[in-house]
Parts: structure tokens; C-alpha cells; sequence
């Protein structure tokens, strides 16, 4: 049965994967995006999740283009890293505004269908970083900690309607993000990975669409690492 997905900074990257293997077992799957040009197949809507108006704005036009969104995948996140002495306000603040509390606008809001239609599917990307720590990235790794908190709570809280939420956690991904490190860089991540390599973004929507299965109905509030072993133990 075709569900209605959101998938949200879906234009690229680990997103876009995500959106391909929704939309390649039939779902009908709507992305947000921020800047560049949208990925054809899919509803694109342009939205800035750190605009409340903006999220409520893209949530109508999708619920009246292809119903009221039965899955979400919160993906969308950014960085700026900077040692912590290096670090401004506005490079922690900003990176909080994005990745958690524009998790918060979006989860929100396909809560309140969800929990109208008493099922729904919740899941949150987070990062191996958020589990492990990494120099240099104190504002990230804070905000995709706080993903799990945020997850778990819900878990508890919309369980006894039919809604999961559930978290993945991806390692180092072969995306445009990770492309721009040194080839000294890359060698050294590959080295503290068990299966020696980086992860493909198709093998992090495979997770994502089995927590968002009927397979998985009875996973919530869980973390599920797909990091080749990298932060194994957390």
C-alpha cells in the first residue's frame, strides 16, 4: 500500500537515497530542500526548517498533493566546525537551530496526523559522531545527541498510538560532505573502521525503510548504527 513519505533535505546525499528506496517500493514521496535545484520524481518543496512558517507552509501544500505524511524521515542537518575555543555563538546556535530544533518543527507537525490516524513512521538521522564525540565538532555531535534524547521520549510518548520512533546513526558516508576531506584525512577515518571503508548511501536507506516497515513494528526508541562498526560499544 503506497504511503505518504517526507523526507526532509532529500535533494542530495544520504536524503536522496532515502527518497529513491521509499519511492522504488512505491510510497510517494515528497523532499524538502534549501538551496540548488530539486531532484526529479519526487514533490519537492523548498523550505528552510528553521522557519516555523516555512514548515507549515510545506506540510499543507504536501498534505493536499499526496495526503497527510504517514512516514518521516527527519535527514536534514548542516555543520560548522571549529575547535571549541575557535567557535562562535553563532556557529553552535546555528547548528542546534537546524539539526535538532528543526527536527523538533518538522516531527511535530507529522505528529499531529499521525496521531489522527493513530500509526505512523518517525525516523530520525542522526550521526556516529553524536555517540562517539569528534574533535572539532562540539555543536554537531551536541545536536545529534540530542536526536536520541528527543526520539526516546517520543517513543514513550506516542507509542500507545501505533507511532515509532526510531534513530540511525550513519559512520562516514561517501557523499559530497565527506568528499571534500584530504585523501590523508579519508585514509585515517577508513583506518578506525572495522570493514575498512566508507558506507554507501544506499546502505543507510535500507535501514531507514526497513524502520519504516511493518517488519519493524515493533522497534522504537531505538538507535541503530550503520557505521561499518565504528562506534561500536555506544
Amino acid at each position: 500500500m503506497s504511503r505518504s513519505v517526507l523526507v526532509t533535505g532529500g535533494n542530495r546525499g544520504i536524503g536522496l537515497a532515502i527518497a529513491r528506496a521509499f519511492a522504488d517500493a512505491g510510497d510517494k514521496v515528497a523532499l524538502t530542500y534549501r538551496s540548488g535545484e530539486p531532484p526529479e520524481g519526487f514533490l519537492a518543496v523548498k523550505c528552510d526548517i528553521t522557519e516555523p512558517e516555512q514548515v507549515e507552509q510545506a506540510y499543507k501544500e504536501i498534505e493536499e498533493k499526496q495526503g497527510p505524511v504517514e512516514v518521516l524521515v527527519a535527514n536534514a542537518g548542516i555543520t560548522r566546525d571549529q575547535l571549541l575555543l575557535r567557535m562562535s555563538e553563532e556557529d553552535f546556535a546555528s547548528v542546534l537551530e537546524t539539526n535538532l530544533t528543526g527536527t523538533f518543527r518538522v516531527v511535530k507537525r507529522a505528529s499531529r496526523g499521525m496521531l489522527r490516524a493513530r500509526r505512523g513512521r518517525i525516523v530520525l538521522i542522526s550521526s556516529v559522531v553524536g555517540l562517539l564525540g569528534s574533535a572539532g565538532q562540539a555543536n554537531y555531535a551536541a545536536s545529534k545527541a540530542g536526536l536520541v534524547g528527543f526520539a526516546r521520549s517520543l517513543a514513550r510518548e506516542l507509542g500507545s498510538r501505533n507511532i515509532t520512533c526510531n534513530v540511525v546513526a550513519p559512520g562516514f558516508v561517501d557523499t559530497d560532505m565527506t568528499k571534500v576531506l584530504s585523501e590523508e584525512q579519508r585514509e585515517g577515518i577508513v583506518q578506525q573502521v572495522p570493514l575498512g571503508r566508507y558506507a554507501r548511501p544506499e546502505e543507510i536507506a535500507s535501514s531507514v525503510r526497513f524502520l519504516a516497515s511493518e517488519e519493524a513494528a515493533y522497534i522504537t526508541g531505538a538507535v541503530i548504527p550503520v557505521d561499518g562498526g565504528l562506534g561500536m560499544g555506544h
